[in-house]
């Protein structure tokens, strides 16, 4: 039996799927790549990728230099200003944290940094009657609870506590902040991995306890990694932690 032929449409999106394939192919370490790296890094043939780099270089997503090698282009750059400039940071971060929410049980804040306090900029409260109190706007400690440890953490905070939560990507606080309320942490990056908060589900002590957090860290992870993606930032680091930790746990 003779296979189909491959309609115009399909070409037309395998030709986009290589092309951004050239362009995902850059890391945030990367300056310029060769040819030869472009080709192991994609899987495509170097006469496909002359051949797809020349149309992205018309477009101004790519550029080559004079030693052969190339660069993002001046166009990638305009994107992203275009994508940043549409972007309403309540509008990513909600619906997942109401996701988050609905999951747990619990409530979910967004906590920004303010000089030497944290503000509450982002909050979904639990359905529980007896639940953490904290409303929109609401200025806190940064230096108690496991929200502002984390921006501290993920701020560059010296300290063997501060680098293990940078280890981990997330910070547990237990009737730290207050007595009866425990919490839990992660960071949430955005373009060039710029810190742009913590997302932090809390709640009683009585129900925050370790099997709960167990329960809930991936759950958390995935708000974290789903939120630094939108965000225009790099989760790599993120779905690292989340595996080691699962790993860790046996899963």
């Amino acid at each position: 039996m003779s296979a189909e032929p491959t309609s115009p449409k399909s070409e037309g999106v395998a030709v986009i799927d290589r092309a951004c394939s050239i362009l995902f192919a850059f890391k945030p370490s990367d300056s310029a790549l060769t040819l030869a790296e472009l080709a192991s890094r994609t899987g495509l043939y170097k006469s496909t990728l002359l051949r797809l780099a020349g149309a992205l270089i018309q477009h101004r997503l790519l550029v080559r230099l004079d030693d052969g090698r190339y660069q993002l282009g001046p166009a990638t750059f305009m994107l992203g200003a275009l994508y940043q400039r549409g972007l309403n940071l309540g509008d990513i971060l909600l619906p997942l944290m109401r996701e988050l929410a609905e999951g747990s049980g619990e409530s979910v804040s967004f906590y920004v940094r303010d000089g030497e306090v944290r503000v509450c900029l982002h909050r979904v409260d639990s359905t529980h009657s007896v639940r953490f109190h904290v409303h929109e706007g609401d200025v806190l400690p940064l230096h108690s609870g496991s929200g502002g440890r984390a921006l501290l953490a993920f701020g560059g905070e010296p300290g063997d506590a501060f680098e293990r939560i940078r280890t981990d990507f997330y910070c547990v606080s237990i009737g730290e902040r207050e007595r009866e309320t425990a919490g839990i942490s992660m960071p949430v990056f955005g373009v060039q991995q710029t810190l742009r908060g913590v997302i932090t589900l809390a709640g009683p002590s009585s129900r925050i306890d370790a099997a709960f957090i167990e329960a809930n860290l991936d759950r958390l992870f995935g708000c974290a990694i789903r939120a630094t993606d939108a965000l225009g930032g790099d989760s790599r680091a993120l779905r690292h932690a989340q595996r080691a930790e699962q790993i860790r746990r046996g899963g």
